[in-house]
């Protein structure tokens, strides 16, 4: 069983097959993936959806697609991811998001972030979750601080699957913890 998480202007939801052709264009945005290594050509956006479909279906949860509720529009996805590749994070427990360009700027990071992170901290008991970015994505970094996530800079990295010289291959690391979190979502089933 899949949660569905929702907030004042935003659901959390499963994806759906409608949702891959926004998504897929949105990771070939070059303003969306500026700080990823690469844009994604159709196969790897379809390939990232089905992942993320299928670990919500295994897990009930994991980075959700990201519905406007006033419109009903794919805005991009926002959620959690227990880490299992080879970083040097701990815990292993991270909140994250990626929105289209044309969701920026009207604090859905934010506000979807804050209801995922309240969904680990309530029901899947995680005491701490970490975010991270590559150190030059100033705008991921504010959606860090509005969340009350602290920088971590004896924890920044250098990310194992960039290489040495790529501009993007420092990384910084944000934590909160259960208690620094806030509410103000609603976990339905």
């Amino acid at each position: 069983m899949s949660v569905k998480l929702e907030t004042p202007r935003l659901i959390l939801r499963q994806w759906r097959d409608a949702d891959i052709d926004p998504w897929a264009e949105m990771n070939a945005d070059p303003r969306v993936m500026e700080f990823f290594p690469a844009l994604y050509d159709r196969a790897r956006a379809e390939e990232t959806a089905a992942s993320m479909r299928g670990e919500i279906e295994r897990d009930g949860y994991g980075f959700w697609a990201v519905e406007i509720k006033a419109s009903g529009a794919f805005a991009g996805m926002i959620g959690l991811n227990e880490i299992t590749y080879d970083i040097p994070v701990h815990p292993k427990c991270e909140v994250g998001w990626r929105l289209a360009f044309d969701a920026w700027g009207h604090g859905y990071a934010t506000e979807g972030a804050r209801a995922a992170l309240q969904f680990a901290f309530d029901t899947l008991g995680w005491p701490e979750v970490v975010a991270f970015t590559a150190a030059l994505n100033q705008r991921s970094r504010r959606v860090m601080d509005r969340l009350g996530m602290v920088r971590d800079p004896d924890a920044d990295f250098d990310h194992p699957r960039l290489k040495e010289g790529d501009a993007l291959r420092r990384h910084v690391l944000y934590r909160i913890r259960r208690e620094r979190a806030g509410g103000g979502v609603n976990t339905l089933a």
